[in-house]
């Protein structure tokens, strides 16, 4: 099916709306019945169950040149650095090619555990080399930590707004999620009671420039958030994949490191390599309590064995020696100028009562359109790539309640000048609307 011909954007992200999982299933198996032959297999529950990326669907239809795309959340090729990659492989199977071609242990290759296990201590946690798991990209982190951890019907805490993929990893294993009350400064510690997180399996928190919001939860609000994790047995999920890109304000402690200050094993830490080095490595790690990483490499192994050996090893190549402490600085100097763009244009176009967050770091900021005009950026995205500028609209970004009159918007991908040029349509097509 050609979206741009068949289906507006909007009525095509609403089509599994109109229908439960499995049903929204049966009525595209009759509509196809029509055509072709019954075939001979039938989806599973779990299956039915499974619904596309919404970002995912945006971007395909996004690809045209003339679009200015800000609904990617991908890294900006820019900043890969290729030549060096290049090198890395080479040498690594020039002169451990047969190792890094073979199977690998399935908690991943034992120097660059090293080296993230010296990393997080850096910060304050205390974490050795047997607590890190090398996994195939933070996406398949959240995959294993909902096997290992999940119940069907079982409470999973999360922010308002939380990200997407988070929720598309955990829905497979049927929780029912919890909303924790949020607000500019992130999630509020307090609102998370005791009946609240009555048996839930954890909460999932991004506390650095948080997909999908770009906020930062500052230092106050993270201590108290480990003591209501302590007081409330409650393991907290610490999804960091933006924490290294920071370009204003001071650095906060990761709820790792608070969690080793009050002396507790309630946080497991998921970091990625793909927004410093490059997302197609599809490299990350899980940093957990030796109980924990153990199941997890056995949920692991059942999955995919181990995560690419050659990989692995042309990363640590990479970074062992420092790398990143010059190339991560470079990267936050050209996403700050972005991000400033932004805010500019922003200012200087938007119509009166649009509101923005206005990151620390990361590569997102959200809109709030005035909610007693009765926006919705789901239907407010048609018109928008009708103008050639793209967003993604709030609303999938929301376990539970609706919020219509919000969008995300990336910028570290497009240049200032297109930037500023994107906004202004985005905004004709807001006051239009």
């Amino acid at each position: 099916m050609s979206f741009t011909h068949r289906k507006s954007i909007a009525s095509h992200l609403h089509w599994q709306a109109k229908f439960p999982p499995g049903d929204a299933a049966n009525a595209m198996n009759m509509l196809s019945a029509r055509e072709v032959a019954v075939p001979p297999y039938k989806f599973s529950d779990r299956a039915n169950k499974i619904t596309s990326s919404v970002i995912r669907e945006i971007l395909k239809i996004t690809e045209r040149p003339e679009v200015i795309s800000f609904a990617g959340g991908l890294p900006s090729p820019v900043t890969f650095p290729i030549e060096l990659m290049r090198k890395a492989f080479d040498k690594v199977l020039d002169t451990q090619g047969k190792s890094a071609l073979q199977y690998g242990p399935t908690e991943g290759y034992g120097p660059l555990r090293e080296w993230i296990a010296a990393n997080l201590r850096k910060s304050g946690a205390k974490v050795a080399a047997e607590n890190i798991m090398l996994v195939s990209g933070s996406q398949q982190a959240l995959d294993l930590l909902g096997k290992v951890l999940v119940n069907p019907g079982q409470p999973v805490l999360v922010e308002t707004p939380t990200y997407l993929g988070a929720l598309q990893a955990f829905n497979l294993f049927e929780p029912v999620y919890r909303s924790v009350a949020s607000d500019e400064e992130g999630l509020k510690p307090e609102a998370i009671t005791a009946e609240l997180a009555k048996d839930a399996a954890f909460l999932y928190a991004l506390p650095n420039f948080q997909n999908p919001t770009g906020r930062t939860l500052h230092e106050g609000r993270r201590r108290a958030l480990i003591d209501r994790a302590i007081a409330l047995n409650l393991l907290v999920i610490e999804d960091d994949p933006y924490g290294d890109l920071r370009y204003r304000g001071e650095a906060q402690p990761s709820l790792l490191s608070l969690a080793t200050q009050a002396g507790c094993d309630n946080v497991v830490r998921m970091g990625s390599f793909s927004k410093t080095l490059a997302p197609g490595l599809r490299l990350g790690y899980i940093a957990a309590p030796t109980a924990l990483i153990s199941k997890l490499i056995q949920a692991k192994q059942a999955t995919d064995l181990h995560t690419a050996t050659v990989t692995q090893m042309a990363v640590y190549e990479v970074i062992k020696d420092g790398f990143l402490d010059t190339h991560v600085p470079r990267t936050c100097a050209l996403y700050r100028d972005q991000c400033d763009a932004m805010l500019a244009a922003l200012e200087q176009h938007m119509p009166e009562g649009v509101t923005w967050t206005t990151p620390e770091g990361g590569m997102f900021l959200w809109l709030t359109l005035p909610a007693d005009k009765g926006y919705h950026s789901m239907t407010l995205l048609d018109a928008a790539v009708a103008k050639n500028v793209a967003f993604v609209p709030g609303e999938p970004f929301y376990a539970n309640e609706s919020v219509p009159n919000t969008l995300r918007l990336s910028f570290v991908t497009v240049p200032p000048d297109k930037i500023r040029e994107g906004v202004k349509l985005l905004a004709e097509v807001i006051r239009a609307a």
